[in-house]
């Protein structure tokens, strides 16, 4: 989705009608970048946004207004459901990702009175697994660390406590 060098192509939707999907999109991302949210997470941010406007399009929900709770719901089995062309389901940080920006443009436009109720105010979003580090250090390789310094002198006590405290806090 992606325009000319450095610009973004325009929210789907009537750019006339000022409670429509596509003004109050743009808005919400300008909002975003004056806030202080970097361009690149933004970027992201209007991407994934434009998938939920013209899901809703598709649904004849013209206006955020217009998108009940179980609206919002029914998005989230989409996004759950969509397979990519390789025939893959979106993978949960994707799926995170996507609904996340619908939950953030809600609650912007409930802060603004733009709409009556947030409908996306309680939308469980998936959980995002955190990966473990994949270079830990081996059993030995941590003994031959730790027993490095020398304990016979006051320095190397001190660098044995900083190295123990370093490995047993995972830093």
């Amino acid at each position: 989705m992606r325009g000319k060098k450095g610009t973004s192509p325009p929210f789907p939707g009537d750019p006339a009608d000022p409670r429509g999907f596509r003004p109050l999109a743009e808005a919400f991302c300008e909002a975003q970048l004056v806030s202080g949210i970097s361009p690149a997470t933004v970027r992201t941010y209007r991407r994934n946004l434009a998938y939920f406007v013209a899901w809703a399009l598709e649904r004849d929900l013209a206006r955020p207004a217009d998108v009940a709770r179980s609206a919002v719901e029914r998005y989230q089995v989409h996004v759950h459901q969509h397979r990519k062309a390789n025939d893959q389901p979106l993978a949960f940080a994707v799926q995170h990702q996507r609904l996340l920006v619908v939950q953030l443009f809600f609650r912007w436009l409930a802060r603004r009175n733009l709409v009556l109720v947030n409908p996306a105010a309680d939308l469980a979003l998936p959980k995002v697994r955190r990966a473990l580090p994949k270079d830990v250090l081996t059993v030995a390789e941590a003994e031959a660390i730790l027993a490095a310094p020398d304990l016979t002198h006051p320095l190397g006590l001190r660098d044995r406590a900083i190295l123990e405290v370093l490995y047993s806090s995972a830093l």
